[in-house]
């Protein structure tokens, strides 16, 4: 079954995984489009049987009385059966393990991202390791994330533009929001999506297994500039790598990141 599912997973030109959950992600899309085909071939094939079977020159004359089996309900409940099956044993605990069973903080990677028309600004927490205050009353040109200027949590805080980097096999909690539309942050290799509003913070979270450079992209419409959200990448590495990055960040920290208008 295993060799059967790859096949259908090279047929289907599914991406790469680069994350924990992925295969079951994957695996579940395997079972639907098995679903799907054997609907496609079965109603395909009913379909050119009844064309035959009901053509004009064998019945001339319409049958009042239709169909007396109950064959056709017999497959409709089995129809629905499966797809109960793959709601409730795929669907529903995939989920339940993504969203509801969040790491620990204290085990895992915290990122704030914002959204914007059209970038992404990304922040880290500084060697406290705590995240300064934010306030929209202190948005400006330059303090593109709000921070507050006095709180001393936040001299030390870490701002990049389109630029995410985190350490591998390692799990990565983002605290997502917007500055002004609705945005959707997803990144296809890790199988992670999730709408940025503004005015939320909505948690979500991957565990990357795999070093690379991974896109970035919105999907949701966000305006004319849309296409210029996929400038974001993700990059994956080594703890070393990933604390020389940092450390190397840290030296101007307290900066706020780029603007991009």
């Amino acid at each position: 079954m295993e060799n059967l599912i790859q096949l259908t997973e090279r047929i289907l030109q599914i991406p790469i995984k680069a994350s924990q959950h992925a295969k079951d992600v994957d695996t579940f899309i395997v079972y639907v489009h098995y679903l799907m085909a054997v609907l496609f071939l079965g109603w395909g094939a009913y379909f050119l049987f009844a064309l035959l079977r009901f053509r004009k020159s064998v019945h001339p004359k319409a049958d009042y009385h239709g169909v007396q089996s109950h064959a056709s309900s017999w497959i409709e409940g089995a129809v629905a059966l499966i797809e109960a099956v793959l709601l409730l044993g795929f669907a529903i605990p995939l989920w339940a393990k993504v969203v509801d069973q969040f790491p620990a903080e204290k085990d895992a990677t915290v990122v704030h991202i914002a959204a914007q028309q059209f970038a992404w600004n990304i922040r880290y927490p500084g060697a406290d390791g705590v995240f300064g205050k934010q306030d929209m009353k202190f948005v400006t040109g330059e303090n593109q994330l709000g921070v507050d200027p006095k709180d001393p949590r936040a001299k030390d805080d870490i701002q990049t533009l389109n630029e995410l980097h985190v350490p591998v096999n390692k799990p990565v909690i983002v605290q997502l929001t917007s500055k002004d539309v609705i945005h959707s942050f997803k990144i296809i290799a890790q199988r992670v999506c999730q709408d940025a509003i503004p005015g939320m913070s909505i948690p979500v979270w991957f565990k990357p297994i795999m070093e690379g450079k991974y896109q970035i992209n919105c999907a949701q419409l966000c305006g004319i500039g849309h296409a210029n959200m996929a400038q974001g990448f993700l990059f994956v590495e080594s703890q070393d790598k990933f604390d020389k990055w940092l450390a190397d960040k840290a030296k101007t920290a307290g900066s706020s990141a780029t603007s991009f208008e």
